[in-house]
């Protein structure tokens, strides 16, 4: 997937117009839409084209459970084009975006639901809003540890098989992850045959692979009760994000470091308030990255 070009203004237009509605009027879904069920699922691919020569593979994978479904509601009503501007005017190349959405397993209702790659805004927000927010919670837990096998396992990204650059997972929760990934579950909601269950350091190394991965908290006070328990795992690659509404400026700004598109959190700051961010939120955007990127040298 992942052909036709992107349009920022067009992208602008669909969330403006949808800006004031209520949340079950943009996502519409009351089950888990058949195109997004990931049973059976072989690949979900994200490929180069003369459209897209150098593609940039990017995957949001989304808590759709409680208070986490106020992130895809942002999201739909107004920062995924400020992403996309942001990406592309940092100078990133051909941006797909995968969307996720994710709960827990244990409630035995749809625990993920996948998009497909894409590169225009109308297909973007098409899978985004094709999501079932589902609220509620059936435990302690999200599955997690799903999500990232489906990203390891079940996913091709011309990005590393060609050019050996991985691609980007922004994973958004505000619980811990059960310690292994069930071999039940994966069979009765993926479909793959799992000898034993799979430690959850494996899957994420696994995911490691082919991504850099980053756990995005939404708040310091959720933070100060599950960051802890994803720095286990991702070390500063878990971020605890000032607002949950920072969401897609702080991802964008990590694809830009990481990219080597900008050298350091100044320029990504810069490059944030010329887009027109407020000043008081630059800072708290920027601040939510520094420990990352003080980690890769880019503070």
């Amino acid at each position: 997937m992942g052909y036709g070009g992107y349009s920022y203004e067009a992208h602008q237009a669909i969330t403006t117009a949808r800006s004031q509605l209520p949340a079950q009027q943009v996502f519409t879904q009351r089950t888990c839409h058949p195109l997004m069920n990931p049973l059976g699922v072989k690949y979900r691919e994200s490929r180069d084209s003369a459209e897209h020569p150098q593609t940039t593979s990017i995957i949001f994978a989304l808590d759709v459970s409680g208070s986490m479904g106020s992130i895809p509601e942002q999201i739909a009503r107004k920062e995924l084009p400020t992403f996309m501007k942001a990406l592309m005017d940092a100078g990133v190349t051909d941006p797909q975006v995968l969307f996720m959405a994710l709960q827990d397993a244990l409630g035995g209702v749809c625990p993920l639901q996948v998009g497909q790659f894409e590169s225009t805004a109308e297909l973007m927000d098409q899978w985004l809003t094709w999501c079932w927010i589902m609220g509620g919670g059936a435990g302690p837990y999200e599955s997690y540890d799903m999500a990232f096998y489906f990203a390891a396992h079940h996913t091709k990204i011309d990005s590393y098989d060609k050019r050996g650059q991985k691609g980007y997972l922004f994973m958004t929760g505000d619980e811990p992850c059960y310690d292994k990934l069930d071999a039940k579950w994966t069979k009765q909601f993926l479909g793959d045959e799992l000898p034993k269950d799979m430690p959850l350091d494996q899957v994420i190394r696994e995911c490691g692979d082919l991504y850099h991965s980053f756990f995005l908290v939404p708040d310091p006070g959720r933070g100060k009760q599950v960051a802890p328990f994803w720095r286990k795992y991702l070390g500063e690659q878990t971020i605890v994000l000032g607002d949950p509404s920072d969401t897609c400026a702080v991802a964008a700004g990590v694809v830009a470091l990481s990219e080597g598109r900008a050298a350091n959190l100044d320029v990504v700051a810069r490059k944030l308030a010329a887009n027109g961010m407020v000043a008081d939120r630059v800072k708290r955007v920027v601040g939510a990255m520094k420990p990352w990127a003080s980690s890769i040298g880019r503070g």
